[in-house]
């Protein structure tokens, strides 16, 4: 055997298997690329997205709680909770749960089309025409109502979080306003009182899936006072209709 030959053959071994080792090495070595962090939504873009789409809107369907039921009197009877229906542009129905001394707990129906609106007090009872300046809450033009009060929140809003609202991924966004600024939407709210807003919006399609008015509206409101708004669906069927009265 050729002695030679043979070192010959063990060097081109030993380089071969370094340099696999080492093309092994920097393979496995190789770290995986560090996640990158979305950038975080624009408070500005998120109002004015979800206001266009309250802004087209034909119908919605909502209600509405008072957290702590710490709020106002409501036609003389503690006000719990609300379902409402709105049809664009003035139209709405709505079925208030109440507490009334001596009765317990009753449903208040209001309805409105047009300049015409009407309330019965109990389920059975008859109903009685109403005026539009009596509804506490004012549904025409809900959606662009909704709309300018998220414009008027934008300056000093700010991202608070991202939290599942309905099953839907949303982003809160807070804001400082006065009860002067919330007179479009309660229609008796009182002046000079400072309440948090507190808006949960669909982080892709921008919808606006609740609010939360934190604080005084009405003189008669505890501090504490919470009411909270959710919205159950845009643009589905409704069915609102002025009572044969007759």
């Amino acid at each position: 055997m050729n002695p030679s030959r043979t070192v010959r053959s063990r060097l081109s071994i030993i380089v071969l298997v370094a340099v696999l080792g080492f093309s092994v090495a920097a393979c496995g070595g190789e770290s995986e690329p560090e996640p990158t962090t979305p950038p975080e939504p624009d408070v500005g873009e998120l109002l004015a997205g979800a206001g266009e789409i309250l802004a087209g809107m034909s119908t919605m369907k909502f209600n509405m709680v008072d957290e702590k039921e710490s709020g106002a009197k409501f036609f003389g009877t503690t006000f719990k909770s609300l379902e409402a229906e709105v049809e664009a542009p003035d139209s709405f129905k709505m079925l208030v749960d109440v507490e009334a001394v001596g009765l317990g707990f009753v449903q208040i129906e209001m309805l409105a089309v047009g300049d015409q609106a009407f309330m019965k007090l109990y389920k059975g009872a008859p109903w009685n025409p109403l005026s539009l300046d009596q509804v506490p809450f004012n549904f025409v033009g809900l959606g662009f109502t909704l709309r300018d009060l998220l414009a008027a929140a934008r300056d000093g809003a700010a991202i608070t979080g991202q939290e599942t609202v309905q099953e839907t991924q949303t982003v809160r966004v807070e804001a400082n306003l006065t009860s002067d600024q919330l007179t479009s939407l309660l229609s008796t709210a009182d002046p000079g009182h400072e309440v948090t807003l507190v808006l949960w919006i669909d982080e892709t399609e921008h919808t606006l899936q609740q609010i939360k008015i934190d604080g005084q509206v009405y003189d008669d409101d505890a501090p504490e006072t919470t009411r909270l708004l959710t919205i159950h669906g845009y643009n589905l069927p409704v069915e609102i209709q002025l009572p044969d009265v007759g």
